[in-house]
């Protein structure tokens, strides 16, 4: 996959204060990408210096092989975005608010209207296309101000905290949306959220920062991986086995502790990659253990962000 955004060595600072710090990533086409980190961290900073509205203070940025602190015009041409708070006209309605912003985009006139409809009719907005603004719930709010960064069809689009304030099944709709353009649409979509649970939804890959630093880089399953580099392997039986089995087991290779929990008649074991968990339950089967359950532990992505904020990792 091509490169849409390289950014190398990133610093930008306000007086004293060092916003962003030494970043380095790149974000691929058709990729959605996560921003995660709490407030402060340099999400936001870091989404206007790719779109130029911020120059850096060191570092090289390119978004579609563009400098947006020179070509800040050209870049944002290319490019959608979605704030926090949805950039709209209230007292405008829904229709004229997308008629308005695609002219902005230099849209054609012959497809202006077309565009508009379909935006409507994609976010569920057509019956109240012609209400002002200001009537819509807070929901609605935000899938019109999704629809105006999508109006121009813009190969990247930058979304910062898309779900924020929203009620469970706004934000549900918001999060199939972003899945759908990422998945099927094959738009780049940059994610800048604190919500770990959204992110491990939809994002393919994450960069995980603090105080303008990223901690940590890549895809859930490389992140578990570099932190926790062997495997808890949960055994559940349907015959009570013998507490000596822990030791037993403790003795095969590849295995480095276990442990036999009383309460659930279960065997917990700690083995060096996954590759000696079939070697292990073919030795219980020998051994003339019942086998009812082998459940590897998968990390979340939560596990995993608390970690690297803790300074665990």
């Amino acid at each position: 996959m091509n490169s849409i955004v390289e950014v190398k060595n990133l610093e930008r600072t306000f007086g004293d204060h060092k916003a962003l710090d030494d970043l380095t990533f790149t974000v691929q086409s058709g990729e959605v990408f996560g921003l995660l980190g709490p407030n402060g961290a340099g999400k936001t900073t870091t989404v206007r210096v790719l779109n130029g509205i911020l120059p850096p203070s060191a570092g090289n940025v390119r978004v579609f092989d563009l400098d947006p602190a020179t070509h800040g015009e050209s870049v944002r041409r290319k490019t959608g975005v979605l704030t926090e708070t949805p950039a709209l006209y209230e007292r405008l309605s829904a229709r004229e608010n997308l008629e308005f912003f695609g002219t902005l985009h230099e849209l054609p006139a012959s497809e202006l209207n077309t565009r508009v409809d379909a935006m409507l009719e994609f976010f569920e907005l057509t019956s109240r296309a012609k209400d002002k603004v200001e009537t819509y719930s807070k929901g609605m709010k935000q899938r019109l101000a999704l629809a105006r960064a999508l109006i121009h069809k813009p190969p990247l689009l930058f979304l910062d905290e898309p779900t924020s304030g929203l009620d469970p099944e706004a934000a549900q709709q918001v999060d199939d949306l972003i899945m759908n353009l990422g998945r099927t649409d094959e738009q780049t979509v940059i994610l800048a959220t604190h919500n770990l649970l959204e992110a491990q939804r939809l994002c393919d890959r994450v960069a995980i920062m603090n105080k303008g630093k990223i901690l940590a880089l890549g895809t859930l399953q490389e992140l578990s991986k570099k932190l926790w580099p062997v495997t808890w392997v949960d055994i559940l039986f349907h015959v009570k086995p013998s507490e000596t089995l822990a030791a037993k087991i403790k003795m095969q290779p590849g295995v480095i502790q276990a442990a036999f929990d009383r309460i659930q008649d279960s065997l917990s074991v700690q083995v060096e990659n996954n590759d000696v968990i079939p070697a292990m339950v073919r030795y219980l089967v020998e051994q003339g253990e019942s086998i009812l359950k082998v459940n590897p532990r998968d990390y979340t992505l939560e596990d995993i962000y608390f970690a690297l904020q803790a300074g665990d990792a």
